[in-house]
């Protein structure tokens, strides 16, 4: 039978790339070099090929070792994982759960849902990563990073997927534009084509999927201004740099700005995924995401500031 790469040996080589030279993993791993040299050697002997170019001052990932690292830091992960499971199953530690999200998840969704968590499951801790594009976070869930991923529905995903309920989006409005006294209190996205958008920076999902849904009303939207953190969109918007685009979920309490339901409305599905079929712990936590996604599309606030806010249809 064909020889495996060890536990030990992919630490190693994560060691190494993570410091960046041999003499600082050795330092971390409380090895000696040679030794820690001879594990990376039969690794690469293992795998076919070498893993590392040794520079002067510096080691660098080959093509094949750019291939194995995410696999590699994966599989580390799942036996820590392992280990703290089982040692929870025994009484022997408290646990934890490593959750990976998108920024409007962790702003809507997520904050209810951490309390309730604390006052259910007090001895397991949380974990939380946040990634601003669903594609870094779901390269993050590949690697290993997190136990389970919340965002919008993974492209191409083997694993395990819950809905957990949509993520309805709202128009921000400055509280004295002259769209806010609207009795419908919504607009539609051609009506805004002229002016100038608070946007999202390049690499913020809600960039792509605003561009998205102004290409499809037959215009491309003009940024006056490009919010790095999605909280900050909306009031920038209610400042009146320009409309924002922004999950309804994540507007702050007392928002002094006017909300306008997009007309057809825009909305996309939020979901959980897991690599393996999820554990327990897992589930539990899912279960209390799903319950106050439903909570909050219950109470979606909708119109200008002092008036009754009116429910999202669908």
């Amino acid at each position: 039978m064909a020889a495996t790469p060890t536990l030990r040996q992919l630490e190693y080589l994560v060691t190494v790339v993570d410091t960046g030279s041999f003499t600082r993993a050795a330092e971390r791993l409380h090895v000696t070099q040679p030794a820690l040299s001879h594990q990376i050697r039969a690794l690469e002997s293992t795998l076919g090929g070498p893993l590392l170019e040794r520079l002067p001052r510096s080691v660098r990932l080959t093509p094949t070792g750019r291939a194995v690292l995410p696999h590699a830091r994966a599989a580390l992960a799942e036996a820590e994982r392992l280990t703290s499971v089982a040692r929870r199953a025994v009484g022997l530690e408290e646990g934890e759960l490593e959750v990976a999200v998108v920024y409007s998840v962790s702003l809507g969704v997520l904050p209810p849902v951490l309390r309730s968590w604390r006052r259910l499951h007090p001895g397991v801790r949380i974990r939380l990563r946040e990634y601003s594009h669903a594609d870094r976070l779901q390269d993050a869930m590949t690697a290993g990073r997190a136990d389970v991923g919340i965002g919008p529905v993974p492209a191409g995903w083997e694993g395990p997927i819950r809905e957990l309920g949509v993520e309805e989006f709202t128009i921000v409005l400055p509280a004295d534009d002259p769209l806010a006294d609207r009795p419908t209190a919504s607009v539609a996205l051609t009506d805004l084509a002229d002016r100038a958008w608070v946007h999202y920076a390049p690499d913020n999902g809600l960039a792509d999927l605003l561009d998205h849904v102004c290409a499809q009303a037959g215009f491309h939207p003009r940024a006056a201004v490009r919010a790095e953190q999605t909280s900050a969109a909306p009031l920038l918007a209610g400042a009146g740099l320009g409309p924002a685009l922004v999950p309804a979920d994540i507007i702050p309490p007392h928002f002094d700005g006017v909300l306008l339901r997009p007309d057809p409305p825009i909305r996309r599905t939020l979901t959980a995924y897991t690599r393996t079929r999820p554990d327990p712990l897992t589930v539990a936590f899912v279960d209390l995401l799903a319950q106050q996604a439903r909570v909050n599309q219950a109470r979606l606030p909708v119109g200008a500031p002092g008036r009754q806010a009116a429910s999202p249809t669908g």
